[in-house]
């Protein structure tokens, strides 16, 4: 029996359990968070049943990919450019999601170019960084930057937060695979100033000026800006809590957790039915009230230690390619729900971030499965030392 499973399910066992605990963590919470969705549709079943199918199909792409060799991931590096191409349409003729241009149409299909970026940029840092040596450095450092730039740059305007999530996961690369920290410093400094320019501009700025002058993100980000900075929402010498329409998701967040107490309120959750975006953005609210203190720091740590495991696996590739891509793939994953997490506890301003895995997506569901299936594949323990070389032709850049 245990042969059978092993030859089903490859690579590292570790990753398995916490993918799999995981899908059944959104298959439970989903189909408890959904309750507007059931409304508005008038069935009960249907968004499960949708979510359930991608789980699913997510499944069946972590056991097709575990099975690939590595050195064809060092296809998404030429990806990279199709996905430019696809973000640049969705600006042009994608369809209006919450004021932003996110999602393109096909048929009856909806898919989020973003979500294909953040994978391919991940594996073309990874081939490039598996290149890096002292005498190419300034070569291969301006490619990666390039690519980084052109591809943020495509999503900041309808996605900031994906594209500060995706920079911070290649900078995070680029340390691990030694770039000079020179650079890096003058990279984070520029970063850290012009955050706190656009944060400085925005507050300055009057609200009417913004809408009336800006593209309408910068409204969008002025208010959660405003609303996270604001003041406490008790009025003044009471105990009067306001709940307004600028904080009634965050409110309702904060309501949620409260509810959860330690050990939660398994199927009786009620914060479910006011919050708009229960099944994604504040899933994480809900598995605290739901599953309680306890359940939201299994949660947590199941992310952690995905994290932890990602960084023992590359440690034992013998190739770099494969040991950035490991960390790259685990980087985004752990990085997003950390920053999915933070919103639901009002640590920093909303984001639109899911929770990987457990909030309810479609392309997000699918990709999320993708870094899982990219990471079991480098990790399958019989690879550790036939980890193939990247084809050189793809680029004429020395390899270790």
């Amino acid at each position: 029996m245990e042969g059978k499973f092993s030859k089903i399910f490859k690579g590292d066992k570790t990753i398995w359990c916490i993918f799999i605990a995981l899908c059944v963590i959104s298959l439970l919470e989903v189909f408890s968070a959904s309750s507007t969705i059931v409304y508005r549709q008038q069935n009960y079943w249907a968004p499960i049943l949708r979510h359930g199918v991608f789980i699913v199909i997510g499944f069946f792409f972590v056991l097709f990919l575990q099975r690939v060799k590595t050195r064809y991931f060092s296809g998404l590096m030429l990806f990279l450019p199709v996905t430019w191409f696809l973000l640049i349409l969705a600006m042009i003729i994608g369809e209006d999601v919450n004021g932003a241009q996110r999602w393109l149409g096909v048929g009856s299909i909806t898919i989020q170019p973003s979500e294909f970026a953040k994978i391919a940029l991940v594996g073309f840092m990874a081939f490039f960084l598996s290149r890096l040596k002292p005498d190419n450095e300034k070569l291969v450092f301006g490619i990666m930057m390039s690519g980084i730039i052109v591809t943020c740059g495509l999503i900041a305007p309808e996605n900031l937060s994906t594209a500060g999530l995706l920079f911070g996961v290649c900078y995070l690369m680029m340390f691990i695979g030694q770039v000079n920290l020179r650079r890096l410093g003058l990279i984070a400094a520029v970063c850290v100033g012009s955050v706190f320019l656009l944060v400085g501009t925005l507050k300055v700025l009057p609200e009417d000026f913004v809408k009336g002058y800006l593209p309408d993100r910068f409204s969008t980000w002025q208010n959660r800006i405003d609303r996270h900075s604001g003041d406490d929402e008790a009025a003044p010498g009471t105990a009067e809590f306001r709940i307004t329409d600028e904080n009634y998701q965050v409110s309702h967040a904060k309501i949620a957790i409260a509810n959860g107490n330690i050990i939660g309120m398994p199927g009786s959750g009620v914060e479910r039915d006011f919050l708009p975006q229960a099944y994604s953005d504040f899933i994480f609210a809900i598995i605290l009230e739901e599953m309680g203190f306890l359940g939201g720091i299994f949660v947590l740590l199941l992310y952690v230690a995905l994290m932890i495991r990602a960084g023992v696996l590359a440690s034992k590739c013998d190739k770099l390619f494969p040991r950035y891509l490991i960390l790259g793939a685990a980087m985004m994953i752990t990085i997003q729900a950390l920053a999915n997490m933070a919103v639901a506890v009002n640590l920093i301003p909303v984001t639109g971030q899911p929770l990987p895995l457990i909030s309810r997506g479609g392309t997000s569901t699918i990709i999320t499965c993708a870094y899982f299936g990219i990471i079991l594949a480098c990790s399958n323990a019989s690879n550790y030392s036939e980890h193939e070389d990247v084809d050189e032709g793809i680029a004429n850049i020395p390899y270790e």
